[in-house]
């Protein structure tokens, strides 16, 4: 049985403790950004779409951040027909470059918070970071929903930033090419689909994707399970364990995670790979865009 939303909720009621500056962890909580905004190699990045043109009065921006919006700034392109994938190397590492942040930076990814479909924003940029090789990087839990709570401080405007140098380091194994899903096939690798049970079923599709259905085998963890909407709180790895045993997957299962063009499915790696700790966990970037655009490949 999957779990339910008192479920999350009570997980997602345990408070991301304070950190050490000198800890890094996939969350942190508004307080902790509030007590580390300016300090030495922490940036709050904050990909939040639409900034200006929300009701957030004279201050609409997070104070000592640079503003990269996710749909707009470049974190995805379409890639032979294939839409939101990662940009080549070079491009994105120059676009983080731009941002003012390098190789001894901190980041702190900020989002709206709002529901586990916008958390997705944040958690693909997490993964870029991951995948180009920069371990030092956060998401502040709740995203803009809890720092305004908190009382974070808010600035009319932003100065630029200054351009740095940011190396990328590729870590090929938290990528799966569609090579890597058809070997899955063949030798049992756990397929996670993280897309709504309705499209899991077949019962609707994204008009990205050519074909309704799954791919064969894949077991279904909806991106929603792994985000409160109403506390605006990350699943805890206890909650996210459950979420994998409720499908009789164990939690260091080398596993591909996906969805229709690798956004949801960032929940879900995230969920597996950083809050469970399972560093056998992928995640196929084409997802069932790519994965359908051959009407060869089987479809469920």
């Amino acid at each position: 049985m999957r779990l339910t939303a008192t479920a999350l909720a009570i997980s997602a009621a345990l408070t991301v403790p304070a950190l050490a500056q000198s800890e890094i962890t996939p969350l942190v909580d508004a307080n902790w950004l509030i007590e580390n905004a300016g300090a030495d190699n922490v940036v709050i990045l904050d990909i939040r779409d639409n900034i200006e043109s929300t009701d957030l009065g004279e201050l609409p921006y997070v104070a000592n951040s640079v503003v990269a919006p996710y749909g707009s700034a470049g974190w995805r392109t379409e890639v032979q027909g294939v839409p939101g994938q990662i940009p080549p190397v070079e491009q994105v590492a120059e676009l983080i470059g731009s941002l003012g942040i390098d190789n001894d930076d901190h980041v702190v990814i900020l989002p709206w918070g709002t529901d586990s479909s916008e958390i997705g924003g944040a958690t693909r940029v997490y993964w870029t970071f991951k995948y180009l090789g920069h371990d030092e990087v956060s998401i502040l839990d709740g995203g803009w929903r809890q720092f305004d709570a908190a009382g974070g401080e808010r600035v009319a405007e932003l100065a630029a930033p200054q351009a740095a140098e940011f190396t990328a380091e590729v870590r090929p194994e938290l990528i799966a090419t569609t090579d890597d899903v058809l070997e899955a096939l063949e030798n049992g690798t756990v397929l996670v689909d993280g897309r709504p049970v309705e499209q899991h079923l077949g019962q609707s599709k994204s008009p990205v994707v050519a074909t309704a259905g799954t791919i064969p085998g894949s077991v279904n963890i909806p991106h929603s399970e792994f985000y409160s909407s109403e506390y605006a709180r990350f699943a805890q790895p206890d909650t996210v364990a459950a979420l994998l045993e409720a499908v009789n997957v164990t939690s260091d299962e080398d596993s591909i995670v996906f969805c229709n063009t690798g956004h949801w499915a960032s929940v879900a790696w995230f969920g597996l790979h950083e809050i469970l700790g399972n560093e056998n966990a992928s995640m196929y970037d084409g997802s069932m865009a790519e994965w359908t655009a051959d009407p060869s490949r089987p479809v469920e």
